[in-house]
């Protein structure tokens, strides 16, 4: 899905051969991802595995829409037996590409990498590009301009946060060290990614100016700063309880 932004409208996976593909919904066709959820995931084929798709699934013939709930050919893998997904996420995406069209999507394609590569251009002369050359739909750094500042890349974006951005995907891919990745997608502007660039350019100076201490208690605006995230990861609450009660578990 997310990787799916640089090439939708533009390139037919079936015709490099793909013959099954698993599609995150996530920000290429709209739907929320992770803490923001549900997530989603639909799995596509190509015509020669149509055969065997688990059923149910619908179809579209002369008569209309219709619901496959029984396989008379013998050939499918068999019927979901678990949860069938989050159905309201596949309405969500369709629409969204119902709505764009064909030359909607391409347009979608074009302009996020036109974005992500506006970025790299902005920003690779103050923060190091592992990969040389042209992007995707999304740009990469890596941590080397912060070496002897004393500041992390985890510094940096917690920082993000008082500019009034949301930090980027931080420390992945994990081959790169301390990785920045950038997916600005194809909703936003010319002058918010400006907006973006400078806060990135002004943060890179104040952290070689020497302000380490500053960007280790950032952010400083929002509600809450540093959260103890081994604890977090060790000792979860993944369901709401009153305060005495939490405080006692912890």
């Amino acid at each position: 899905g997310a990787n799916f932004n640089a090439i939708v409208g533009r390139v037919r996976p079936g015709d490099l051969g793909v013959d099954a593909m698993h599609i995150n919904l996530h920000k290429t066709f709209s739907t929320p991802h992770g803490g923001g959820g549900p997530g989603s995931g639909p799995v596509v084929l190509s015509e020669p595995l149509l055969p065997f798709a688990p059923l149910p699934y619908v179809v579209v013939d002369g008569e209309g829409w219709r619901l496959v709930e029984h396989d008379d050919t013998g050939k499918s893998f068999g019927r979901l037996r678990s949860f069938h997904g989050q159905m309201g996420m596949f309405v969500r995406a369709l629409a969204y590409m119902m709505s764009h069209g064909s030359d909607g999507l391409r347009q979608v394609a074009e302009d996020a990498v036109l974005n992500a590569n506006y970025i790299m251009a902005r920003l690779k002369g103050a923060y190091n590009a592992p990969f040389p050359g042209p992007c995707m739909h999304e740009c990469l750094f890596d941590d080397h301009s912060l070496k002897d500042t004393g500041v992390s890349t985890l510094d940096l974006a917690k920082a993000m946060i008082d500019e009034g951005f949301h930090p980027m995907t931080m420390y992945f891919p994990l081959v790169v060290h301390g990785a920045m990745l950038i997916e600005p997608t194809e909703t936003e502007s010319r002058q918010s990614l400006d907006l973006f660039c400078d806060s990135m350019l002004h943060l890179m100076e104040r952290a070689k100016a020497g302000d380490a201490e500053w960007f280790h208690n950032a952010p400083y605006l929002a509600p809450w700063s540093r959260l103890d995230e081994t604890a977090a990861a060790r000792r979860p609450v993944l369901t709401w309880k009153p305060a005495a009660e939490t405080n006692r578990a912890v």
